[in-house]
């Protein structure tokens, strides 16, 4: 598996389905990749891609592994714990209704924690809630709602009762109330043009195959994505290090505002 085989198969993914990775740190990306080839009889990129590709299941599982669909329920409580107390109490004193964006939103287990959030902090207020990711195929089964003991593991009893049915295999199956307020679309971080005024964004655990360019970009858009006072939430691994270059003040650890007095085309 050589350079020249490596630049043809980018090419191909590319063309195929948008992403591209001369956005993501080769080595590491080189690596997963060769991780997963390494359990085929295929002994180059390009000959597994135009495998994979001929057959629809096993190419959704290849885009599934490439775009690390992994998360659950209230992923690392402490800090959705902030955001429950903090965070978006805060938010609410500005606008009582909230415009919140869950970016890489993976199998749906953050935007629908944020649903859940919502519904007990302002029952009856209707929220917007826009989940996005990359892969098609993990948006339809965000969209189907149905998760394993493990996804939901960090949840609370009480709310497993309230907001999940079980189903005859054994699953939870998010409640339709917690389902409506998310709207699930596909969207390319690294390409798209974001949508504006949000009073906070998630974006946790996504950027790390990101080049440093990559995700200098990405935070700036992010920035501009924000209403002024609005909040970004990033991955315990992902502080912004460029963080007031871009123009944002921190308002905790892991959590990036853009000031109140910024205009809305700045930066």
């Amino acid at each position: 598996m050589d350079d020249k085989d490596w630049e043809v198969f980018k090419g191909k993914l590319n063309r195929k389905t948008g992403i591209d990775l001369q956005l993501y740190k080769e080595q590491q990306m080189r690596r997963r990749i060769n991780n997963l080839i390494q359990k085929t009889p295929f002994k180059s990129y390009t000959s597994f891609f135009d495998d994979a590709v001929k057959d629809k299941q096993k190419f959704a599982d290849f885009i599934e592994y490439l775009t690390i669909n992994v998360s659950e329920f209230f992923r690392n409580p402490d800090k959705f714990d902030q955001v429950e107390k903090d965070v978006i109490p805060y938010l609410l004193k500005r606008n009582d209704s909230l415009n919140i964006w869950s970016a890489g939103c993976s199998i749906g287990a953050e935007p629908y924690t944020l649903s859940i959030i919502m519904k007990e902090l302002t029952p009856g207020k209707r929220h917007r809630i826009l989940a996005t990711d990359l892969d098609i195929e993990i948006i339809g089964k965000a969209k189907r709602g149905i998760y394993t003991a493990d996804e939901i593991r960090a949840m609370r009893p009480d709310r497993k009762t309230k907001y999940f049915t079980k189903t005859p295999d054994g699953k939870f199956a998010i409640k339709p109330e917690i389902k409506m307020p998310v709207d699930f679309k596909r969207h390319n971080l690294l390409k798209d043009r974001f949508e504006t005024n949000f009073d906070l964004i998630l974006c946790r655990n996504v950027v790390i195959y990101f080049t440093e360019e990559a995700k200098a970009v990405l935070y700036a858009n992010f920035f501009k994505a924000l209403k002024p006072g609005g909040i970004l939430f990033v991955g315990g691994t992902e502080s912004i290090l460029n963080s007031r270059q871009i123009g944002y003040e921190t308002y905790k650890p892991f959590f990036y505002q853009r000031p109140l007095n910024s205009s809305p085309g700045s930066r």
